[in-house]
């Protein structure tokens, strides 16, 4: 997935780059992203934690150290280096009670009279961000640069507020979610529901799916449950999602279904590709990445790398918001396309892959093609 700017790692960076604060060695990077003047040169034993695949991704090539930070954390929410860090930096959530866990944790993991500097654009909420952070790190120094702000605090200055920083630290812990049939924690894509798309493309699952099978962007687990409940023949399921957060809850959530099929979890970028030979691809492609940006070609890689992986004949089930440009995506490499359902904003389309290397064949009932049957309806 390419870099499409980053004003708040710019913004963030700025800082260290004019000397206004110092690199520190062994320093940690929370929700850390590859661009800008960030270079390993620069940041020796620099700690980077993403939950995001791209960005660990673009990380490593850029020659960090890269964990997902979900493997440090003690029963008491504790990490290994909670009070060492000379100096944390982050690029802050969106989702508020996820962002509020991450301030408290940096604040936790950075030694006694090191700086925490967070960057958000202001798009993104940067004043209620500075504003939580100061209640917990107690005062802080802001600086406003490419429509973002960067806010600082030394740890465990006078004016903290150690008690709501402990509180908070356990926002965004796992909890139960649609009457206790799922686990969840926010900042996961639609954390706490069963999101409208995924349900109404779930609805529209034919019994008589089987073989082997994906979930793209999998999230927490509620359509790769919902396909192993419906069709009894799928035999394989391999859940892919780019978040380790959301992927580690489908694991749990989907462990009750490991008895009758293979199910396969695999923290992986969609867009770059997954590999061949499945009979039935499922998804609910995400079209925003974790810093908000809309951004449709996500989506249209998603496709692209489902129309790769399936067996010609193999089909794609696939739920999208009606506005969103993915004819042309459809159009490559599928024999046929249909328009399954469409229903509060959303369509549900069922993408067939092509059986030779002839034309595209019309699409199944409704006879005209689902791309001209949604521009009809909209008129």
């Amino acid at each position: 997935m390419t870099s499409h700017g980053d004003a708040a790692l710019d913004a963030l960076l700025l800082s260290f780059a004019d000397g206004s604060l110092p690199r520190e060695a062994g320093a940690l990077f929370l929700r850390a992203r590859a661009g800008g003047t960030l270079d390993p040169r620069d940041w020796p034993g620099l700690a980077c934690e993403t939950v995001f695949k791209p960005d660990a991704e673009a990380l490593l090539q850029a020659g960090f150290t890269v964990t997902d930070g979900l493997g440090e954390g003690s029963a008491d929410g504790t990490t290994a280096d909670d009070g060492t860090r000379p100096l944390v930096l982050l690029l802050p959530p969106r989702q508020r009670d996820e962002a509020r866990a991450l301030f408290a944790e940096a604040l936790a993991r950075a030694a006694r009279g090191a700086w925490v500097v967070a960057s958000v654009a202001n798009d993104a909420g940067a004043k209620s961000a500075e504003a939580d952070f100061a209640r917990i790190a107690g005062p802080v120094g802001t600086r406003s640069k490419h429509k973002c702000r960067v806010f600082r605090a030394r740890a465990g200055q006078a004016g903290a507020d150690p008690a709501l920083a402990t509180q908070w630290r356990a926002l965004d812990a796992p909890r139960p979610v649609a009457g206790g049939r799922f686990l969840s924690r926010p900042g996961v894509f639609a954390w706490d529901r069963i999101d409208p798309a995924s349900a109404l493309l779930a609805r529209h699952l034919p019994a008589g799916l089987a073989g082997r099978a994906a979930d793209l962007g999998a999230g927490y687990g509620y359509l790769s449950a919902e396909l192993l409940e419906r069709c009894p023949g799928i035999t394989v399921l391999d859940a892919f999602e780019a978040d380790a957060r959301a992927l580690a809850l489908a694991r749990h959530n989907l462990a009750g279904h490991a008895s009758r099929a293979a199910v396969g979890f695999h923290w992986h970028d969609v867009t770059a590709g997954i590999p061949a030979g499945y009979d039935v691809l499922v998804s609910n492609p995400p079209f925003h990445v974790p810093d908000g940006r809309e951004r449709p070609d996500v989506g249209r890689a998603f496709i692209s790398a489902a129309a790769r992986a399936l067996r010609p004949g193999g089909s794609l089930w696939l739920v999208a918001n009606r506005h969103l440009p993915y004819e042309e995506a459809l159009g490559t490499g599928f024999g046929e396309v249909r328009l399954v359902a469409q229903e509060g904003g959303f369509k549900v389309v069922e993408a067939v892959k092509s059986t030779d290397a002839r034309p595209p064949r019309p699409a199944r009932e409704p006879r005209e093609p689902w791309d001209a049957r949604e521009a009809r309806t909209r008129r």
